[in-house]
């Protein structure tokens, strides 16, 4: 078969070959069909790359769900530490009540007994099974373990809430009937009702003299977390407020004045009881890994209430040029600075900077605790010089405020010379106006109240360690301005 060469196709080809001939451009007519092939392929390469880096992301996301799944189940299925107490024990409580309650359980139910000892104590019924207390692993024999939950775990006005803080946990109290109840049935003390004779647990119910167990535990162990045989050391108690575990993931280091860079090492500090010895921390590292995806993994709720809009923007602009340089930004693009504030600047108690020395956190630098893995150490910092402004996501829903939670609601916070002296929580609701606890403020202490569950429901801002003075810095703000960022608070 031939083809016709027309004058018109000689011409084209004539100029192919001149264009071809010098170097030239093609011309574009020519060109057109092949670029638009390769352009196609170009794209088609680009979308399978997303679709494999989407397929990517979702592998990975799956991976970590399972992980926080799995760390979840450690928490609460895993008995890590030696038993506290029984079942048979926990249901007796009751019987060294005082007289009233005493009364109202015997006539009760075991049902309604087990209420009222969940109330008088704290205790919150785990979200995927009532049946069992959030605070603690309850196994198939009945044994009761502790697990982090008990300061860590507890509800948002009411609602049970993993990684609340647990500002109704009565540990000093629950102890102190749990050893009455098992001198009463004959039955052998724990190391937490024998401990609990020399240190404190918490003076006020919500808070825990927890920095002091760790410190305690830590003095008897070497850098490489053996058992050693040491002098006990004089240690500085004071209660803490428990932090919210819904900004782990933001944070980069622990504790309140961040000494301690964030790893999932750290996380197990608390199990240093004599019963776990070195190999202990070993086996259970990759539990923590979970642990570790777990807390990264939290959120907070959302603010139930209604929320004036308008007024919440008008407070977020406020808290943009008084706040975010110290509590980071907020909304699509969020920031956190993790700033440290010098203790002479924000001016809140102090004892905690204080109680833990240089040489303890120079002992935790060196530990197996602040390495990431077994190599390189992490970042400790040995002298910090004040507080880590904390991130604020879920703010409205972590009272009361400050590190030792001496302030009862966000207003009192906004508002520091209208801070009360002694209050208590009266009721689980949330403070609609002040946006907090419920609470009533009174002139003391009532010390004389035998019922010591009541007595530590009060927290008198005047003892060791408890001071509400100090993050002054709202009186900067005109009323109308700190309403706004009240409102704005609302929304974090």
């Amino acid at each position: 078969m031939s083809t016709l060469l027309t004058p018109r196709l000689l011409s084209a080809i004539s100029m192919l070959l001149a264009c071809t001939a010098i170097g030239a451009d093609l011309p574009k007519a020519v060109l057109k069909p092949a670029e638009s092939t390769v352009q196609r392929q170009k794209e088609r390469q680009k979308e399978r790359q997303k679709e494999r880096q989407k397929e990517r992301q979702k592998e990975r996301q799956k991976e970590r769900s399972a992980a926080a799944e799995r760390g979840y189940r450690v928490l609460v299925d895993k008995a890590l530490l030696t038993s506290d107490f029984s079942q048979e024990v926990f249901d007796r409580l009751w019987e060294c009540w005082p007289e009233e309650l005493r009364s109202q359980a015997k006539r009760g139910t075991e049902k309604k007994r087990r209420e009222m000892a969940f109330q008088r104590y704290g205790l919150t019924a785990r979200p995927d099974d009532p049946r069992k207390p959030l605070q603690y692993v309850v196994d198939k024999d009945g044994n009761w373990t502790m697990n982090c939950f008990s300061c860590h775990g507890g509800t948002v006005y009411g609602q049970s809430y993993a990684g609340a803080p647990n500002n109704r946990f009565a540990l000093q109290t629950l102890t102190e009937e749990v050893r009455k109840t098992k001198f009463k049935m004959g039955k052998p003390l724990s190391r937490m009702d024998v401990g609990s004779l020399v240190i404190p647990l918490g003076t006020t119910n919500g808070t825990t003299n927890a920095v002091v167990f760790g410190m305690g535990l830590m003095s008897q162990r070497d850098e490489k977390l053996n058992l050693v045989a040491a002098a006990p050391r004089k240690l500085i108690h004071h209660d803490m407020d428990a932090p919210a575990w819904w900004n782990f993931h933001k944070k980069p280091n622990i504790y309140i004045d961040g000494f301690a860079e964030k790893g999932h090492r750290g996380l197990m500090q608390f199990m240093m009881i004599p019963e776990n010895g070195r190999d202990f921390f070993i086996k259970h590292e990759d539990d923590f890994r979970d642990v570790y995806a777990y807390l990264s993994s939290l959120r907070p709720p959302e603010f139930p209430g209604e929320i004036d809009t308008e007024l919440a923007e008008r407070g977020r602009g406020i808290f943009q040029q008084n706040c975010a340089e110290c509590h980071g930004t907020y909304g699509h693009t969020p920031t956190y600075p993790n700033r440290r504030i010098p203790i002479n600047d924000v001016g809140t108690d102090p004892v905690r900077l204080t109680a833990l020395g240089v040489e303890g956190r120079r002992k935790y630098s060196r530990s197996w605790f602040a390495h990431g893995d077994d190599s390189e150490p992490q970042t400790t910092i040995i002298d910090p010089d004040g507080y880590v402004a904390p991130p604020l996501d879920g703010i409205w829903a972590s009272a009361p405020y400050l590190h030792n939670g001496s302030v009862p609601t966000l207003w009192h916070l906004l508002n520091p010379t209208q801070r009360p002296t002694v209050w208590r929580p009266v009721s689980q609701q949330l403070d609609s106006e002040l946006i907090g606890l419920t609470i009533r403020i009174e002139e003391k202490t009532p010390l004389m109240e035998l019922d010591a569950a009541t007595r530590r429901s009060y927290f008198d801002t005047r003892r060791f360690g408890k001071s509400n003075a100090g993050h002054d810095y709202p009186e900067e703000l005109t009323k109308n301005q700190r309403k706004a960022v009240l409102e704005f608070l609302k929304t974090l």
